[in-house]
């Protein structure tokens, strides 16, 4: 397992090197460390199954996530809702809903050997968007700027309204304590709430102390930087010392933090947060690559790839639309918003922690629902992003 690390440190260290013109031969970091994870897997993937199962994994992950939402919850532009309040809003509570929704009724059907309790599970891996991977997307100027602005916002969201359900459903699957949906929610509820009454403290009180401190030049631009990695840490450390959920303590403490500065954390106060966010996010891609090659083993299962083919097309595309009718986009933009939602490092670590929290078969499935749901994104946004921009009415755009 150690030279497994040392060789993804390695290729990390390639890329960072190397990113500029890799960028320009279209290769990004998640390619570049998915196909070093393949390749790693090809030699341990007996010892990556055993590695991911642990404790200590589980732990790592949910500190990588609670790191990547902290920083989702403090990085949209224009206020919390980029200037779309309306849409933004009718995208969270009525498309992201109704698409996990969707996604149950739809593996009650294809799945039925699985427990409606594992699909909830699923579902909350295959549904949050994730555009790190797929960033050209959002700089693709032939799709229209409020469109790319929309779907910025969208996901910096998503997966942080999501991990109360993804937290429900695992109590629901995760043992036979829980013999009914109250039984699981009486268990979830207690560690959400744990997290908002630590997570809301942490963020206000630090956002209050820097402001003092730095009024008074108590504190300098680059410490500033580093208490925005720790901050999402110490809310992490403190929700889990309480036995609350630390990753949701962390997106709570960001929109807190968020809220009690008196401006927004700027650029370059972020720069560190970010960098150690993308960092890690590497780090999930490698795992993922040698978590491909695990499951190969495993076989087709066609069934869980159709149910994420129709997560990434049907199961995103008909709530998105449903959910912006009314609004001022137009019907080819609504159709673009839910066709351009890739998936990414949010569900890879919900499909880690699933994994890891899941026994035999259904630890299994929810890893191969991850697997073929990012694996179909690559393909899907990757080549059909490009395509879709290209055919898009450019005389009829959405302004901006």
């Amino acid at each position: 397992m150690i030279a497994s690390v040392l060789i993804g440190l390695l290729v990390m260290v390639v890329w960072t090197l190397l990113a500029g013109r890799l960028t320009r031969w279209r290769i990004t970091g998640p390619l570049l460390m998915v196909a070093a994870g393949v390749a790693i897997g090809f030699t341990t993937t007996d010892e990556i199954g055993r590695t991911l199962n642990t404790v200590v994994a589980e732990r790592i992950v949910e500190l990588i996530l609670a790191l990547l939402l902290f920083v989702d919850a403090m990085e949209v532009k224009g206020g919390y809702f980029g200037g779309e309040r309306g849409p933004v809003l009718r995208l969270l509570l009525i498309g992201l809903p109704l698409s996990i929704l969707a996604a149950v009724g739809v593996g009650a059907v294809l799945l039925p050997g699985i427990s409606l309790a594992v699909i909830l599970v699923i579902a909350c891996i295959v549904i949050p968007t994730d555009f790190a991977p797929a960033a050209a997307i959002v700089r693709d100027e032939r799709i229209p700027g409020r469109v790319r602005h929309l779907l910025n916002v969208e996901s910096g969201y998503n997966d942080g309204i999501i991990a109360p359900v993804f937290i429900f459903a695992l109590a629901l699957a995760g043992d036979n304590q829980h013999d009914t949906p109250l039984d699981a929610l009486g268990a979830a509820l207690p560690a959400a709430g744990y997290a908002v009454v630590i997570g809301a403290p942490i963020g206000l009180a630090t956002a209050w102390l820097t402001g003092k401190c730095t009024a008074a030049g108590l504190t300098t631009p680059a410490s500033i930087r580093m208490s925005l990695v720790l901050i999402p840490l110490l809310s992490y450390s403190v929700a889990l010392s309480v036995e609350g959920n630390g990753f949701v303590a962390a997106f709570i403490c960001g929109l807190a933090y968020r809220a009690a500065r008196s401006t927004p954390p700027s650029e370059p106060e972020l720069s560190l947060v970010d960098d150690v966010s993308i960092l890690t996010s590497l780090a999930m891609w490698f795992v993922f690559g040698s978590a491909v090659v695990m499951l190969g083993s495993m076989g087709l299962d066609w069934r869980l790839i159709v149910f994420a083919l129709a997560a990434l097309t049907v199961l995103r595309m008909v709530p998105v639309y449903l959910s912006l009718i009314g609004t001022d986009f137009a019907r080819r933009d609504r159709v673009m918003i839910g066709l351009l939602g890739p998936r990414g490092t949010a569900s890879i670590v919900f499909g880690l922690l699933a994994y890891n929290a899941l026994d035999d078969a259904p630890g299994d499935q929810t890893l191969y629902a991850m697997a073929a749901v990012v694996i179909g994104s690559v393909v899907i946004h990757g080549a059909g992003s490009g395509w879709a921009a290209e055919h898009y009415p450019r005389s009829r755009q959405t302004s901006g």
